[in-house]
């Protein structure tokens, strides 16, 4: 059951420092914590646990040699075993961009949460770039500059430019009798092709710390209701959602439940293709 989108925008973020999963892994689990900051180059457990103010310079991060969140044991992992396909469609006499509206709103909400579990791994040295797999993405200014950032840059970015246009009542109005802008379709496909990046950067960059705070099973949730509900509503191009096809065939077949092969890929191509995404 989603929360009123007036409690949900009353809601402060939460920043890195806030989340006490990584000071009970240090302090449970030693070793193991140990174990993940190996997994990033270079990058001692000090400077790990607090954020980078470092620039970008140029550097693509090494790609892993294989797809950890791909592994069956760790495909099937969910919070819960509700039909998500169901429970995205459009209820009856529930105006459609209220729909929109509400559940924009949780997933962005959703989505901050699982960066925020992460956030103190991805610094400016570990992920240096904006990156899924071969596609590098690049923010663009109010002013249409492109700008090339690292990934908590780019998040940090994505993150205040959706709290502003989900508290502002002229584009989500949460007052009766007030309308939805004209634009507001393009402007929800636009947040979700924002958190959509932030979903997959998780996936490519950050599953094994994911997986270390016993997470994956929340980030997979999360990943299956956020895509059927937008292709329920065709809210993301498939060329956009193409860089993460293998998983949204595993996660999403069979309306939401359980993994394994089946139709449940979008139509967005075979693989990732080396291009820039533009906002």
């Amino acid at each position: 059951m989603f929360l009123s989108r007036s409690a949900l925008q009353e809601q402060p973020l939460p920043s890195a420092s806030s989340v006490p999963a990584l000071d009970a892994l240090e302090a449970s689990q030693p070793d193991l914590l140990k174990a993940v900051a190996a997994s990033v180059p270079g990058q001692p457990v000090s400077l790990l646990r607090r954020k980078s103010k470092a620039k970008p310079n140029g550097k693509k991060p090494a790609a892993e040699e294989k797809k950890m969140y791909l592994e069956p044991e760790y495909t099937k992992s969910r919070i819960t075993d509700i039909g998500f396909k169901e429970l995205v469609v459009l209820p009856r006499e529930i105006d459609l961009n209220e729909w929109l509206a509400s559940n924009t709103t949780t997933f962005f909400h959703h989505v901050n949460l699982q960066y925020s579990t992460i956030s103190e791994f991805c610094t400016g040295e570990a992920c240096q770039t904006m990156a899924v797999c071969n596609t590098q993405y690049y923010w663009y200014d109010e002013r249409g500059k492109k700008v090339k950032c690292t990934a908590p840059q780019y998040v940090d970015f994505v993150m205040s430019s959706v709290q502003k246009l989900v508290t502002d009542e002229d584009v989500f109005p949460t007052k009766y009798g007030r309308e939805f802008p004209s634009s507001f379709e393009s402007l929800v496909k636009k947040i979700c092709r924002y958190l959509f990046h932030v979903l997959a950067h998780i996936y490519w960059s950050h599953f094994k710390e994911t997986l270390a705070l016993e997470l994956h099973g929340h980030l997979n949730t999360l990943y299956v209701h956020f895509i059927l509900f937008a292709r329920e509503f065709n809210l993301l191009d498939p060329k956009e959602t193409a860089v993460m096809d293998d998983l949204t065939e595993v996660l999403c077949s069979g309306g939401g439940r359980g993994g394994g092969s089946g139709d449940g890929a979008s139509g967005g191509g075979a693989g990732a293709q080396n291009h820039v995404k533009e906002r």
